[in-house]
């Protein structure tokens, strides 16, 4: 048996338009996997999904906002009557708002904590019963390195990304019986559009920013395919003993 062959297998990945969400999309289907892609970036998410199916994968994309419990459940229910069953999911929708408390406004803490946190509940809320009805299935969600250790102006993602984790070894214990594994990958600084536009937010020089970020015993920043990788891991049977866990993946940033 191929344990890492996910054929056969329906994944659904958030925040599938770019980055870490793109990268593991493209992955799970090179190993055999029909990819529901979701994103409330349409344009980016037909794109996404039209380079898959160039490489012969098979793919849709549903655009969805996560933090809505009406557009999660529709979605899920469309994913379930288009392709029969749901058997991975990656929740990995997330947004950043680097500012302190007092700086943050509560739109600003909404936003972050409903993109990071709130998605994962609704959406899981609503594959787990299907998955509970195929005979289980692995959920991934992307926590941080900030979701185990605090970080500067960074209230509300620390706070979010720290009920991730916890929120997946909950998870890992409700739904174990039923056959779904429930596991956690922190990355630590990658190379995607959410990491460039923190220099951004915060007012500083993207390429210092990013040489600083490259800090760390490996002595680089990640790629979106070094968390792929770990998604893989994740979601496929190589894992099949594993639940309830926090797999950081940052280069040696908080050894």
């Amino acid at each position: 048996m191929n344990n890492i062959s996910l054929e056969g297998k329906v994944a659904i990945v958030t925040g599938a338009a770019s980055g870490i969400g793109l990268a593991t999309a493209k992955l799970l289907s090179e190993m055999g996997a029909v990819i529901a892609l979701i994103d409330i970036n349409e344009s980016g998410g037909v794109d996404a999904a039209g380079q898959i199916k160039k490489s012969k994968g098979k793919a849709k994309f549903f655009c969805c906002n996560v933090t809505s419990d009406f557009e999660c459940k529709k979605t899920v229910d469309t994913i379930y009557k288009e392709f029969g069953g749901i058997d991975i999911l990656f929740n990995n929708a997330g947004v950043i708002r680097r500012k302190n408390i007092t700086e943050l406004s509560e739109k600003e803490w909404d936003l972050v904590l409903n993109v990071n946190l709130k998605a994962i509940y609704l959406l899981s809320r609503y594959v787990i019963p299907i998955m509970i009805e195929g005979g289980g299935g692995s959920i991934i969600n992307t926590g941080s390195g900030w979701g185990l250790k605090g970080g500067p102006n960074a209230a509300a993602y620390c706070a979010a990304k720290g009920g991730v984790v916890n929120l997946t070894r909950a998870m890992a214990i409700d739904h174990g019986k039923q056959g779904i594994r429930v596991n956690c990958v922190c990355p630590g600084d990658i190379d995607t559009p959410l990491l460039h536009g923190e220099a951004h937010q915060l007012g500083v020089d993207e390429e210092s920013f990013i040489r600083e970020a490259a800090d760390r015993p490996l002595n680089r920043i990640g790629v979106p395919q070094d968390i792929a990788n770990a998604v893989l891991y994740l979601a496929s049977d190589l894992s099949s003993w594993v639940t309830g866990s926090v797999l950081v993946v940052d280069g040696g940033g908080l050894a």
